[in-house]
């Protein structure tokens, strides 16, 4: 005689793994995007208001950036401050140029307005001024110049 919940128990399990798999399949996307960051075009195009000398800038931000960012991106901004190896993405290393050289001033300015998981905003902790002393101080430790933003599009006629 066959077992009339055979086929229920076989329905039951395709049904089990269909949903597991629909939820790795969510975990695998939400772990993957959440360190892709997205950074508004607008904001890419934004130049630096500070007309100071980015090493006297760098000088006088110096402080601001040893008590807020040194813990994790080190004392000269490689990467390796005492809290980096808690996190990961591990803190990006403000000294690579390579990559710096590719990266706007107002790229740098929304990162550290908005924060990026797990860097904290500090929009509301530090003043325009220091946000915008901090890009120099960045391009003091890569060596890099802010890349011309592409030109912008003309309206058709």
């Amino acid at each position: 005689m066959k077992n009339p919940t055979q086929p229920k128990s076989s329905r039951t399990a395709a049904i089990l793994l269909v949903v597991l798999f629909a939820l790795a399949a969510y975990f695998a996307y939400t772990a993957f995007t959440s360190n892709v960051l997205t950074i508004p075009p607008e904001a890419k195009l934004v130049k630096n208001p500070l007309t100071l000398d980015p090493a006297l800038a760098a000088k006088q931000i110096l402080p601001v950036y040893l008590d807020k960012c040194s813990e994790c991106h080190g004392e000269t901004g490689q990467g390796n401050g005492p809290q980096a190896k808690m996190y990961d993405p591990r803190p990006r290393m403000l000294t690579d140029a390579p990559h710096l050289s590719t990266v706007t001033d107002g790229e740098l300015f929304y990162v550290i307005s908005q924060g990026h998981k797990p860097m904290p905003s500090y929009k509301r902790k530090l003043t325009e001024d220091q946000r915008w002393q901090l890009v120099l101080l960045v391009r003091a430790f890569s060596h890099t110049v802010a890349p011309q933003p592409p030109p912008a599009a003309q309206p058709s006629k």
